[in-house]
């Protein structure tokens, strides 16, 4: 699946803020992930991040 800047998905782990539900802001090598609930900002390996996204929204 392709995933671009300002995507929404929802990932297999919730998030201590209670939320599944994250924005892509960057894509690349590393993929930067938003929180939609509370705004934290989390920097992952590209394997990493699709491992852990479910569907894109």
């Amino acid at each position: 699946m392709e995933y671009n800047i300002g995507d929404m998905v929802k990932t297999k782990k919730v998030h201590p803020c209670g939320n599944k539900i994250w924005e892509i802001t960057r894509v690349g090598v590393d993929f930067k992930l938003k929180c939609v609930k509370c705004g934290h900002v989390v920097v992952l390996p590209r394997q990493k991040a699709l491992k852990a996204i479910t569907k894109k929204i």
